[in-house]
């Protein structure tokens, strides 16, 4: 495994490990579930293979997800870095909305560290923008929080770059964590250069399209029911065709280096910058493996000019939330 710094310091491995799909949940469904010791297993084998940095949230499940978490690294902890976000208001139907009041992030943080079965989070992510809390109030309060050893790490999650901007000037932030792939490439536009400016990592989440750039879906029936995903717009009927174009163009390039899409997705993402470190999510060994491989795939200049006819940024069709998901984005 190779390894990149972050901002402030923070050492990761060069891909981590979203760990979002590894519980069955009741707000957030992709595919089939797995068991949680299969689960655990690609926990542990990841970290045999060299991966330290682990992601989860309050919202996965909500809650389980960072339960799972803290049983799978119990005993493996040190050397990780795990995290985790804040931001939402629970209510008896699911989430209600954003919460980053100080109160707020102070209760989300204290039952996180009981989840995870911890005394340090180490990379603290708001993860949206609340309009209700000025941003300057969010990270004042991450940095008491930091000053107190309850975190070690401040990040924002799909922040707009003068919201980015205005956090870093009270705190330095030490990364960014938002969208970014082949086929969802808007961060390149003002927020990505802001982050290798500011000295701020970046950590595209979604780097596969949810799981459509693997080439491993070629249908909607692929999927279940109540599967998130058949509610996202890129996935739709009216999209699906055109947006396999783009895997299609993908896999040429694949075949020709005995690689996987997934592989050239990844190796794409890596060549953006030392500063980005991708967290593809996996549940299953097989994927896992496939993915952590991708820190060895060097692509070339003429790989990735390839890439950028074949996939130029916009050639995906469809927003990549439904409407509710876009406004909450990049604020």
């Amino acid at each position: 495994m190779k390894y990149r710094t972050l901002g402030q310091g923070l050492e990761v491995s060069a891909i981590g490990i979203g760990c979002m799909t590894m519980v069955a949940t009741k707000n957030i469904v992709y595919g089939e579930p797995v068991s949680e010791d299969d689960a655990i297993a690609v926990v542990h084998e990841a970290i045999e293979r060299g991966v330290t940095f682990f992601d989860t949230a309050q919202i996965y499940g909500p809650f389980t997800n960072e339960e799972f978490v803290g049983r799978a690294i119990r005993g493996k902890r040190d050397k990780l870095v795990i995290a985790t976000k804040f931001g939402f208001r629970f209510g008896p139907k699911g989430i209600e909305g954003t919460d980053s009041s100080p109160a707020n992030i102070r209760k989300v943080c204290e039952e996180s560290l009981a989840r995870l079965g911890t005394d340090r989070i180490d990379l603290f992510y708001q993860h949206r923008v609340d309009p209700n809390t000025p941003i300057e109030d969010v990270v004042g309060t991450l940095a008491e929080l930091k000053a107190e050893g309850k975190i070690a790490h401040i990040g924002l999650s799909e922040a707009g770059e003068q919201t980015l901007r205005r956090a870093h000037a009270v705190h330095p932030i030490t990364a960014l964590q938002s969208e970014y792939s082949l086929w969802e490439r808007g961060v390149e536009d003002g927020i990505l250069p802001a982050c290798e400016e500011l000295g701020i990592g970046f950590v595209p989440y979604s780097p596969l399209g949810r799981g459509f750039l693997t080439g491993m879906i070629t249908s909607r029936d692929d999927i279940p029911e109540d599967d998130w995903r058949r509610n996202d717009p890129r996935w739709s009927e009216e999209n699906f065709g055109a947006n396999m174009a783009i895997v299609d163009a993908i896999k040429q390039i694949a075949d020709g280096k005995g690689a996987s899409p997934a592989q050239i997705a990844l190796a794409w993402l890596l060549t953006r910058g030392e500063h980005v470190v991708p967290i593809p999510g996996v549940k299953r060994m097989a994927t896992m493996r496939d993915s952590v491989a991708a820190a060895e795939l060097e692509l070339t200049p003429d790989d990735l000019a390839a890439l950028d006819k074949a996939v130029p940024s916009g050639a995906a069709q469809g927003d990549r939330y439904p409407e509710r998901g876009m406004r909450m984005v990049r604020l």
